[in-house]
């Protein structure tokens, strides 16, 4: 058999096994798994190395409108070039609908963005902000058909919030059509208390999101949440989790017998809340909604990592400048409350997940692709295109060297930013090649190609949503 590429002399890590073996690649995808392989135009040789599946991000925000004075700092050309770079074949960022607008036009509008720009695959969340009768009787029916089949839905933000309402009526429209449903679950009624109150205060600093958003915050939310989905029977994932409290939500929720999925990221394992101190403004760059919580709280997520509370770990990339257009807006220098929230870390979260967790003997090698990649496309309606190495599987496949130690800097890094809120971390464990459908994007420091070659992946239902 004669293949495009083989990858010999490797070891390969899936959610359930690992063991020696060559990859062959014809045509994009893998088309066979052998312990020995012959016959291609060229070999890669990973002697020494694991080879596993690409990585898949599904929360990343990319081009997305941010407000008055702010700009997101990665459109899908940088955001796509520092995930390939941090061993992610496929990311999922989010189409924001704007109010008074419908879902496809949002749609068309994100897709002009995309296209054309991506150095690895996306496939789209749709953010309902204005779940008016045609969108949730029209739009998401059509648009699960057309292959969008997930919904995000805020508890909080200005521009975002429904209340409890429109959080049923989305959720029923789901449950009907077979999207499946992700909850920013904070509540957003507290939060505009507790701002208040410390603003008269004089409490302005940055240092005071997190006191503005405590964990009784996310905790009533994520319950909330939980029981409007029950009301209307339909499995949800809470994204983003960041505390004991709203862990025990969810395990309690479980042990009820409900279907409710749950995420957390990075920021969530390294950061504490003691990061936002940070002299005039530097804690700004600490940001992020929910905010970094403390110790006992992190050892909570790791936890939820390792027993399987968490089914997916994804890095919430949200990424401001440091400058006047993101974190210091004039606004945000006058309070807390108009920071833009987000953090960039679609190029640290594997290499994160990685040394914490592998190299410190949290989690094993197999746990470690099936929380950065296989429950991704198992969740999200990929699998097993994506999130495998299988025959019949995309070929898109990353290398790993489990021992190279390096220090996270943002010199070294490829996004928009111009900042890491991970400076300094030593990290063991990083991708030295990352291939999307047989095709190198990037090797050790090097980009490999120049001509973004990512396509938008169409997706079934998940098997979460479908009832």
């Amino acid at each position: 058999m004669n293949f495009d590429t083989i990858i010999s002399g490797g070891t390969l890590v899936t959610d359930t096994e690992t063991f020696a073996a060559d990859i062959g690649i014809t045509d994009g995808r893998i088309t066979a798994i052998a312990e020995t392989l012959d016959g291609a135009a060229q070999t890669i040789d990973a002697t020494g190395k694991l080879v596993l599946p690409g990585g898949i991000d599904s929360h990343v925000h990319l081009a997305q409108p941010s407000g008055p004075e702010v700009v997101m700092a990665d459109d899908f050309a940088s955001g796509t070039l520092a995930a390939a770079f941090g061993g992610n074949t496929t990311v999922m960022p989010f189409c924001l609908q704007e109010k008074g607008k419908g879902l496809r036009e949002a749609l068309t509008a994100y897709h002009a963005l995309a296209d054309g720009n991506c150095h690895i695959d996306v496939s789209f969340h749709v953010i309902v902000s204005d779940p008016s009768a045609g969108v949730l009787g029209q739009d998401i029916p059509a648009l699960v058909e057309d292959g969008y089949t997930s919904i995000k839905v805020f508890m909080t933000y200005d521009d975002l919030v429904l209340n409890d309402r429109e959080l049923l009526g989305v959720m029923d429209a789901a449950r009907h059509s077979g999207a499946f449903v992700m909850v920013h679950a904070e509540g957003y009624d507290t939060i505009r208390f507790l701002t208040e109150k410390l603003e008269q205060a004089g409490k302005t600093a940055p240092y005071y999101h997190g006191p503005s958003r405590p964990v009784a915050v996310e905790r009533e939310a994520t319950h909330r949440a939980i029981s409007l989905a029950e009301i209307v029977d339909v499995p949800i994932m809470i994204v983003h989790v960041s505390n004991r409290a709203a862990i025990e939500e969810i395990e309690r929720a479980r042990a009820r017998g409900l279907n409710i999925r749950a995420e957390t990221c990075p920021q969530y394992l390294v950061l504490t809340e003691d990061d936002m101190q940070g002299d005039a403004m530097e804690g700004a760059k600490f940001v992020c909604s929910p905010p970094p919580r403390g110790t006992d709280d992190q050892d909570a997520c790791w936890q939820g990592l390792i027993d399987g509370t968490f089914d997916v770990f994804s890095s919430d990339h949200c990424p401001f400048r440091y400058t006047e257009d993101g974190k210091l807006t004039p606004k945000g220098e006058k309070s807390f409350r108009y920071v833009p929230n987000g953090i960039p870390g679609v190029e640290t979260r594997l290499p994160i997940l990685f040394s914490e967790g592998v190299t410190k003997g949290r989690i094993d090698l197999n746990r470690f692709v099936a929380l950065s990649s296989t429950y991704h496309a198992k969740t999200y309606g990929m699998y097993p295109q994506k999130g495998a190495l299988a025959v019949g599987s995309d070929a898109d496949i990353v290398l790993w060297d489990a021992d190279m130690t390096r220090t996270i800097r943002q010199e070294d890094l490829h996004h928009g930013c111009d900042y890491t809120p991970f400076e300094g971390l030593e990290v063991t464990g990083w991708p030295v090649l990352t291939m999307l459908r047989g095709q190198v994007v990037t090797q050790g420091d090097t980009l490999a190609t120049t001509t973004p070659g990512g396509a938008y992946v169409a997706r079934a239902r998940s098997p979460d949503a479908v009832q």
